[in-house]
């Protein structure tokens, strides 16, 4: 059965739509009657035709904050309309960093629980029913919201497939959110701007992901991860190990506490399979692993491993993919 309406919340990139929203409006509208998304910033309605075309009915405008935290006065217009009797049954936040901002603000201005790392949703009678992962992501609990008011759910990004359909034809209409009480943070602003430097795709967006560990043996030893990222079109990865020791930026890590990936092939290299690190690779479709110890746990969710140093399976793979080119 599901709910009657949930509300999606929409970050923008650049002005586009990332793929973790697209990602909850897909489930979403398999859960609830209606389905709408909240979306702020400059020119709401130049994504609506997006937001539609994935099941969104209406588009909420929460006003543009400019140089603002998005935190305050989005939870704010979203609690102010709740209050008003116009909220819904729940709310999908995407697990961002305004994302987790929002959702804490929001549970405090409704008085509401949040759950976080959100894997799994599913109807339950006329409820959600969330799967999140405990433990480092070896054990999936379940919960269920009780009590008036909407259920906040924070997703973890690649949960499940973007796929359009259920839209209606052309852009849906765009209404505004009322305007919330911002609460002591309404000086708060951003004042500096840093963009992540890469010449591939996205690490969390990538069809190909090669990634590397502690086997490496060293930070130079990472260049062959690089440049095996690049022969594949694929972005180059890494496990929390190396990046704590200093070889790699924290952008570069997958795992529980860094990105989520979900690539078509990801290429394990010289990463032993620690828990934290699978909870963010293993729905990749292909898992190909390379390592030295054959009975290291990276191996039990391979689909193909092979047993050997990286530092002689890589280059002579490298020199193969050169020769090819």
């Amino acid at each position: 059965m599901g709910v009657d309406k949930i509300w999606v919340l929409v970050e923008r990139a650049d002005g586009k739509v990332p793929p973790a929203a697209l990602e909850l409006l897909t489930r979403a509208r398999d859960l609830a009657t209606t389905v709408e998304a909240v979306a702020w910033g400059p020119d709401v309605a130049a994504v609506a035709a997006e937001l539609g075309a994935y099941g969104a009915a209406a588009v909420l405008d929460a006003g543009d904050p400019g140089d603002a935290l998005v935190g305050a006065p989005v939870a704010g217009a979203i609690a102010a309309a709740v209050a008003l009797g116009n909220g819904p049954d729940a709310v999908l936040i995407a697990a961002t960093y305004d994302g987790r901002d929002i959702a804490g603000r929001l549970s405090a201005r409704l008085d509401r629980p949040v759950i976080t790392n959100v894997v799994g949703l599913e109807a339950d009678g006329d409820g959600l029913l969330s799967e999140h992962g405990i433990f480092g992501g070896t054990q999936v609990a379940t919960a269920r919201f009780t009590g008036a008011g909407p259920a906040l759910f924070v997703v973890r990004p690649k949960s499940f497939s973007a796929e359009p359909g259920g839209g209606s034809e052309g852009a849906p209409q765009v209404r505004p959110l009322p305007s919330g009480d911002l609460g002591s943070t309404n000086t708060a602003a951003i004042v500096a701007h840093h963009a992540e430097e890469r010449t591939g795709p996205k690490l969390d967006e990538a069809d190909v992901v090669v990634s590397g560990g502690r086997g490496l043996g060293s930070a130079d030893a990472y260049a062959m991860i690089d440049e095996l990222a690049k022969l594949l079109g694929g972005a180059p990865g890494a496990s929390r190990a190396i990046v704590d020791a200093g070889w790699v930026p924290y952008a570069y890590q997958v795992g529980q506490t860094g990105k989520t990936v979900k690539p078509t092939v990801y290429l394990a290299c010289g990463i032993s399979g620690a828990t934290q690190h699978m909870v963010g690779m293993k729905n990749a479709k292909n898992i190909i692993a390379v390592n030295k110890d054959q009975d290291a746990p990276i191996f039990t969710v391979a689909d193909l491993g092979i047993v050997g140093d990286v530092h002689k399976v890589l280059p002579k793979l490298i020199e193969a993919l050169k020769a090819r080119s």
